[in-house]
């Protein structure tokens, strides 16, 4: 009797699921733009950012790149629209109308990636040269930023219900039970051993963090040597290299143990995660509004001496 073919359980309607791939496209496409335009603006003003504050006048590129030139003076309006972007995400859960307008979870992802590109853009704006009050705004950024990827991670811990995920995780277990394209063994060591709920809760919110990351960061090379184990050296070489996997229902049998092992570790560690993310509103809110007034009297003194 063959085995039966490996597949993901839908628990969402294929609206939001075509929705949610609409989302991740768009996602990567504003992305590849912004990184594109970040390489190209490394590309040209490479030898100008690296000489010194004196030396700069002297550059032919000098109108274009200060702070105050066409290129810097737009990348720093666009610095603040980015700012304004980033506050609609708090403002949403204020503001009723918002509210009805997308999805939360990508509205937050949209949030998060003006929160890296806005860094930058600053950064290129100040010609990456960081001083004064300018220079605290922008290192207050950087923290925010940081705190908002920590911020976004955790976030993808507590997005989760138990019931649902229980039962999800009970047909997992049959399809991963009856398949036979990866061995029992190691694929209990791909799934890691999640520890026992009456253990996990006698864990510090700092240890339960460590074993979340940990576990993140080991799985990739987990998998990496399973698939050599499973498909060879040249199988796997091939499909890092970008082109089809040989053996689909291999990968199938991966994503499903993938699946599994995140949703069985998130509702171990569910309350723990939970108090994590509340600590992390305490911090990431004041640096975010310090990050805005110091943005607003950068802003005002600028424009008060003329450089706008």
């Amino acid at each position: 009797m063959n085995a039966p073919t490996i597949a993901f359980v839908p628990t969402a309607t294929t609206a939001a699921s075509t929705a949610g791939k609409k989302h991740q496209r768009l996602v990567m496409l504003v992305s590849t733009i912004a990184i594109g335009a970040i390489v190209g603006l490394l590309f040209y003003g490479a030898d100008y950012y690296q000489l010194g504050q004196a030396d700069r006048a002297f550059s032919p590129k000098h109108h274009l790149l200060r702070p105050s030139g066409i290129v810097g003076i737009n990348l720093g309006l666009l610095g603040v629209l980015m700012l304004c972007g980033i506050f609609l995400y708090p403002l949403r859960k204020r503001w009723g109308w918002l509210q009805k307008q997308g999805n939360s979870k990508h509205w937050l992802d949209h949030h998060v990636v003006l929160g890296v590109a806005a860094p930058v853009c600053i950064a290129f704006h100040a010609s990456f040269k960081f001083r004064g009050l300018a220079g605290m705004a922008f290192w207050v950024m950087v923290a925010v930023s940081l705190s908002g990827l920590i911020g976004r991670y955790l976030y993808a811990q507590i997005q989760l219900q138990v019931a649902a995920a229980e039962s999800s995780l009970v047909e997992f277990r049959r399809l991963l039970k009856h398949q036979t394209i990866v061995p029992q063994a190691d694929l209990r060591r791909l799934l890691f051993h999640v520890p026992a709920p009456n253990l996990v809760s006698h864990w510090s919110a700092f240890t339960a963090l460590s074993y979340i990351v940990a576990s993140d960061l080991a799985r990739p090379f987990r998998v990496a040597h399973l698939r050599v184990k499973v498909l060879g050296i040249r199988s796997t070489v091939r499909s890092l290299g970008g082109f089809p996997p040989t053996n689909v229902q291999f990968e199938e049998v991966i994503a499903l143990a993938r699946k599994h092992a995140l949703i069985s570790r998130r509702v171990v560690f569910l309350s723990h995660a939970q108090r994590v993310f509340k600590l992390w509103h305490v911090v990431h809110k004041p640096f975010s509004y310090a990050f805005a007034v110091l943005a607003l009297v950068h802003i005002g003194v600028a424009m008060l001496l003329g450089f706008i």
